[in-house]
């Protein structure tokens, strides 16, 4: 059976931003088929809408089946599987967070006040997620890299530092990111 991995953006992301497009290249060269879908109203991303849109996208998931997710992208990952009845193969989070720095308008702070304050059952993503890598950035501009233990305790995830990364985003200038292809290259086994 193929295996698939979606690619799921953040905020104001698309399929076409930092290194979406690298990867999904590499992975389909690595025998995966890779889906990197567009998330509705990236601008106002809502929690129920994402989720609803990753479930409608993926379809019936299997243990043949991964996440890549960047900054928002990851909790829309990380609450889809929270709601699962059979596991996945695994999970990448890239910039993934519990807190985030530098909100500065109202409007930012409304946005992600649901993706902050909504719980998330850490049980549930644990048993449904197999395996779960999350990568920092020594100098996020948006995630605390004080994230990284919270993963680790919260979602048994390996960790990995990235230096000087960034928000893996565009405004850093990331088009490549070997670490995310080596980390589902190594859980699911490749």
């Amino acid at each position: 059976m193929q295996k698939k991995v979606f690619i799921i953006h953040g905020w104001d992301g698309s399929p076409q931003n930092c290194w979406f497009p690298w990867l999904k290249n590499e992975l389909s060269k690595n025998g995966f088929d890779v889906t990197v879908p567009s998330m509705p109203d990236p601008e106002n991303p809502k929690i129920e809408d994402w989720v609803r849109h990753l479930s409608t996208v993926a379809g019936k998931p299997d243990v043949n089946t991964y996440f890549v997710g960047h900054s928002i992208g990851c909790q829309t990952i990380l609450r889809y599987i929270e709601g699962l009845k059979k596991p996945v193969g695994g999970v990448v989070c890239i910039a993934g967070f519990f807190r985030l720095l530098h909100l500065t308008t109202n409007e930012e702070k409304e946005i992600a006040k649901p993706w902050l304050e909504t719980p998330m059952n850490y049980e549930k993503i644990r048993l449904n997620a197999n395996k779960i890598t999350a990568v920092f950035s020594d100098n996020d501009p948006d995630v605390d890299l004080g994230d990284k233990e919270l993963f680790e305790k919260k979602l048994g995830a390996k960790t990995i530092v990235e230096h000087n990364m960034g928000h893996f985003d565009d405004d850093a200038g990331i088009k490549k990111l070997p670490s995310a292809l080596d980390a589902i290259l190594e859980i699911a086994g490749d």
